[in-house]
């Protein structure tokens, strides 16, 4: 008696280049919150491997205009630090948040991946002081290039299978 053989479970990022169009724009979303680079991305598909996928979200988050940025950072959220930061931190780092949105109109957005965790405090006040002194456009420049990071890391994350992107900061 013949055996068939089974074929392999599809990689996630077949299942998202076979998707509808609906379901692989909700990863996306998940990423990062701008139709517009959902659906540039979704009408792109199929992507031989993850790197040019990447890329091309890289690519199509240089396109986002002012309201698709604005779009991207309403549903951004504060950025996960240790949970045993020490309360002064908390207070100091709540303040900054509080200067920077009464500045800027929207949360602040940093990529703090691959640092240590005993490092995302720090880095974290740090920039955020340091960004309280740009202009308003030089700080819509440095917030998309955060937002390509971020949505860069959480694509790859959601596509190699780790999780939902959406939690990662």
């Amino acid at each position: 008696m013949q055996t068939r053989a089974t074929p392999a479970p599809a990689t996630p990022l077949e299942r998202f280049n076979t998707a509808p169009a609906e379901e692989a724009a909700q990863t996306l979303l998940a990423c990062l919150h701008s139709h517009a680079w959902a659906h540039c991305l979704t009408a792109h598909r199929p992507y031989p491997d993850l790197p040019a996928l990447l890329a091309a979200a890289d690519e199509a988050s240089y396109d986002l205009s002012p309201d698709d940025l604005t779009e991207a950072l309403a549903a951004e959220t504060l950025p996960d630090l240790p949970e045993d930061t020490y309360a002064a931190a908390h207070t100091a780092l709540n303040a900054a948040h509080a200067a920077y949105e009464s500045r800027f109109g929207h949360v602040f957005v940093i990529c703090l991946d691959g640092l240590p965790q005993d490092e995302t405090l720090n880095h974290a006040l740090t920039a955020i002081r340091s960004r309280l002194n740009n202009d308003l456009d030089e700080e819509r420049l440095v917030t998309a290039e955060e937002l390509r990071h971020l949505a860069k890391t959480r694509l790859s994350s959601a596509l190699r299978g780790a999780g939902n992107c959406a939690s990662n900061h």
